[in-house]
């Protein structure tokens, strides 16, 4: 468990600080955001293990939050922290993909508890868990921006989180809309065009392997193909 990395979005700048420090000291590695928007921006630049999200945030609500990360990413476990304890709330958090929920008051022991307890429930065989993610017979290395063709090219950020997004949703769609919030942060036409041509360029850069391929999802998104 130690060297976990956890994505914590707590605006309460006091309860935000007893959490990270805590969790640091049981060894994890953690990330803060202040708010939900900041926290989705986090989770497109790095990978994280477990992810923690206080359901009242201004910006953008953990509901919201949770929604946008599952059209991304349907398999990191999210513990839900919350002040309500009202049952329609929680429905609503286990229909939207959560995997636990904490009402606050609560000790720092219990977190550590319902945390040990999702991992255990959640646990991915470790080749799931490798930084480095297999296309065909391209190695793609998103810590280090790297694709490694024949002459390694060195990606820039948004090609880097792109491609991550699609990797990580490798054969399945990967919902437009959700990509553009999550790397531009909003969806409109604009950020959209951009998109496009990310897409080409890094279509341009897959095609060393013709057994991979990006194909357009009519009216929904994107799919990373790879026929190896």
């Amino acid at each position: 468990m130690k060297n976990l990395k956890i994505l914590l979005a707590e605006d309460d700048e006091n309860l935000g600080t007893l959490l990270n420090t805590f969790l640091k000291a049981k060894g994890f590695d953690v990330e803060l955001a202040r708010n939900g928007k900041l926290a989705l921006q986090k989770f497109t630049e790095a990978e994280f293990d477990f992810l923690i999200f206080d359901v009242m945030m201004p910006e953008m609500d953990g509901f919201t939050l949770a929604k946008e990360i599952r059209e991304l990413d349907k398999k990191t476990p999210i513990l839900f922290l919350t002040a309500k304890s009202m049952k329609e709330d929680k429905l609503e958090g286990f229909k939207i993909g959560a995997d636990d929920y904490l009402t606050k008051p609560f000790s720092m022991e219990e977190l550590l508890a319902r945390i040990e307890a999702i991992l255990r429930r959640t646990a991915q065989p470790q080749e799931e868990e490798a930084s480095t993610y297999q296309i065909g017979t391209i190695a793609f290395d998103p810590e280090m921006r790297m694709l490694h063709l024949k002459e390694p090219k060195k990606l820039t950020t948004k090609e880097n989180q792109l491609l991550k997004l699609l990797a990580k949703n490798k054969n399945d769609v990967l919902d437009r809309n959700a990509a553009l919030r999550a790397i531009w942060g909003d969806d409109n036409y604009f950020n959209g065009r951009s998109m496009d041509v990310y897409i080409a360029k890094l279509r341009k850069l897959l095609k060393e392997d013709p057994a991979i391929e990006i194909m357009n999802v009519h009216g929904k998104g994107f799919k990373l193909i790879d026929k190896a």
